[in-house]
């Protein structure tokens, strides 16, 4: 009874973590997110950064009209201030967005893969038409502009999320089979090395034979 007793929670714990074993190709939802969130960050501040050229050429004419040095002081001072909120609410507004559409996709996506058992093309089309009605849901307006942007961004997520996940399980494919066949042919040409050393020792010790 307590050798029974002892080996039931190896078995409980190598059954749950089989079953918490992901399907093979899905991504990891954290990552994903963080690079999510770090894209939206860079986004969002290069564009508000190139809106601002306009702007710094204006504050630019109105610093050679002024004759003040201390009014061209304030208004680069100014420039440059407003600059760098433009830019830093850019990034932040940026990387949220960014990183929520990607949380939402990938989480979806995991869960549509751990629920079917397996990761394929119509998980990742199932994903981006749900996530792309979710963001059309919490847009403003009406509820029968809502709807609209519902149904046109679940169809359009997931005509656009099908080809580019078709093309991503292909790619990963094509990698699998890569790195498979140079393991074979590595582990080919270890063989073949262990091989020709036995056969040189088997040879050294007939001539050693042959010589006594």
């Amino acid at each position: 009874m307590v050798a029974a007793s002892s080996e039931n929670p190896a078995e409980e714990v190598a059954a749950i973590s089989t079953e918490r074993q992901r399907p093979i190709g899905t991504v990891n939802w954290g990552t994903a997110t963080l690079v999510g969130v770090f894209a939206g960050l860079l986004y969002g501040g290069s564009k508000e950064a190139a809106a601002s050229v306009s702007k710094d050429a204006e504050v630019m004419l109105k610093m050679g009209s002024t004759p003040d040095k201390r009014e061209q002081y304030r208004l680069m001072r100014d420039a440059m201030e407003k600059r760098f909120i433009r830019v830093t609410r850019g990034s932040l507004v940026g990387g949220i967005r960014l990183g929520m559409f990607t949380a939402t996709f990938y989480g979806i996506q995991n869960l549509l893969a751990d629920k079917r058992g397996v990761h394929d093309v119509f998980n990742i089309a199932g994903a981006g038409s749900a996530t792309a009605a979710m963001f059309g849901l919490i847009l403003p307006g009406s509820m029968m502009w809502r709807a609209r942007n519902v149904l046109l961004g679940s169809v359009l997520g997931a005509g656009i999320c099908f080809p580019l996940g078709w093309l991503q399980l292909k790619l990963m494919e094509k990698a699998n089979a890569e790195i498979a066949s140079s393991n074979s042919s590595s582990d080919l040409s270890e063989g073949g090395e262990v091989s020709q050393s036995r056969v040189g020792a088997a040879i050294e010790r007939l001539e050693g034979s042959l010589k006594k």
